[in-house]
């Protein structure tokens, strides 16, 4: 039986932290624009996600985070995309961390929100929905430091599968 490699991503920093967590790519048939939200430091356009609780499974803990932050609620379609080990700095944390992260491609029924259950640093989060073009500039633009490269490669896989699956 072939073993597959897991992918890794960015530069490794000393004192990093392990958590393990995941991000959604969440796309709008209706707009054919992303859910993300704006980060308020830096402006930089961020995936919805977080880390796992223990015992959660991955994909379970994805589609939370992805409630949580932005209270989207109505799904049409959820699909694990990848996992990757990566190496960033949590610029809401402000630590560097090394995770084994998870993408969920989340397709919406409907722009339906509910209320949001922030945390406090995530208290000035600003939803938005933009072009996959916008979401790469933005990404590419601020990467000196490869700490996007994951999402790059998770937001290319995704817009894929959503050609594949005849959404776009």
């Amino acid at each position: 039986m072939k073993e597959e490699k897991i992918l890794e991503f960015g530069i490794k920093r000393e004192n990093e932290e392990r958590r393990d967590g995941g991000c959604c790519v969440v796309f709008d048939p209706k707009t054919k624009k992303y859910a993300v939200y704006k980060h308020p430091r830096t402006n930089v356009l961020c995936l919805f996600g977080g880390g796992f609780d223990k015992g959660e499974n991955e994909k379970d803990g994805c589609v939370r985070e992805l409630q949580e932050e932005s209270g989207l609620v109505d799904f049409l379609y959820t699909e694990e995309i990848d996992k990757v080990y990566v190496h960033y700095f949590n610029r809401n944390k402000k630590i560097n961390r090394v995770a084994y992260a998870t993408c969920v491609l989340v397709i919406l029924k409907s722009l339906k929100r509910e209320e949001t259950k922030l945390e406090e640093h995530e208290s000035d989060f600003e939803f938005m929905l933009c072009s996959g073009d916008e979401i790469l500039n933005s990404w590419e633009s601020f990467n000196q430091e490869k700490d996007y490269d994951h999402w790059i490669y998770f937001f290319k896989k995704a817009v894929r599968r959503i050609k594949e699956l005849g959404y776009s």
